[in-house]
């Protein structure tokens, strides 16, 4: 007889344990509780899963060039080229060069959002009051734009790197009128999305509501992120050949890395 699956996902090491790598070598795995804000250069190949622990995450995140932060992620380049409005697996980042930053290799939600941006300091305080640092220690309220600037801070950057980002786990649709409108229930316990570097990346991620999430009570979901060695893209990759662009992407991307190589 066969087992049905086991029991789901409760508890943070649980689903880090249950994300895999892709070839089996984890080199980082950690937690980010709600609210919390996170970098890293990532080199090229490397692989981040991000899990949603609980089901209601919103990871607001940036990607730049790790050797040249001039160059970074272009959501109006990403969604054209790829003619889209989401990301999932298949799709690729592009950066505002054309070449790829990253791929999603593996999407256990399906949507995830480019099109809003994050939230502002007043924006929170409309939502949620005060949350001040004095009344609440480490648990005050903290938001997307203002974690972003602290992670950027640490590696040279500012106000003026902050350009358009993603918002993993969460789905918004636009109305006829262009209203947008936030969909719950986008994702689930347990759902991951993984994310392979095509070149060396910075990675900067924040964990803080969406600007246009109406639950009334700040309490950002937690993730949980592991950090893989993998295989570069093979010739046949589903993100390399899901559209034409993608392919003189890919290409771009490769001369990139072969000058970047010679020189070092």
């Amino acid at each position: 007889m066969t087992k049905g699956p086991g029991p789901a996902p409760t508890t943070p090491q649980e689903l880090i344990g249950g994300i895999g790598t892709s070839d089996g070598r984890a080199t980082g795995q950690e937690t980010l509780r709600g609210g919390q804000a996170w970098s890293r250069r990532l080199r090229r190949n490397q692989r981040l899963r991000i899990a949603d622990v609980d089901g209601r995450a919103c990871v607001s995140a940036l990607f730049y060039n790790a050797r040249n932060p001039l160059e970074r992620y272009n959501m109006p380049d990403t969604l054209k080229a790829q003619f889209t409005a989401f990301l999932t697996a298949g799709r690729v980042l592009y950066s505002d060069m054309g070449r790829v930053l990253c791929s999603i290799v593996a999407d256990d939600c399906g949507w995830h959002d480019t099109i809003t941006g994050v939230g502002h300091a007043a924006d929170g305080r409309a939502r949620f009051g005060q949350g001040s640092y004095q009344a609440l220690r480490n648990g005050f309220y903290r938001n997307g734009r203002e974690n972003l600037l602290v992670e950027l801070g640490k590696h040279g950057l500012g106000k003026r790197d902050v350009v358009a980002n993603v918002n993993f786990f969460t789905r918004v649709s636009v109305g006829d009128d262009g209203t947008l409108t936030y969909v719950a229930g986008n994702s689930r316990a347990g759902a991951a999305v993984e994310l392979r570097f095509e070149m060396d990346t910075l990675v900067v991620l924040s964990t803080t509501p969406h600007p246009l999430d109406p639950a009334p009570e700040y309490r950002p979901g937690a993730v949980a992120l592991t950090v893989s060695d993998g295989p570069p893209a093979p010739a046949d990759d589903p993100c390399r050949l899901s559209r034409p662009e993608n392919g003189r992407g890919f290409a771009l991307t490769a001369a990139y890395n072969a000058e970047i190589e010679g020189l070092s």
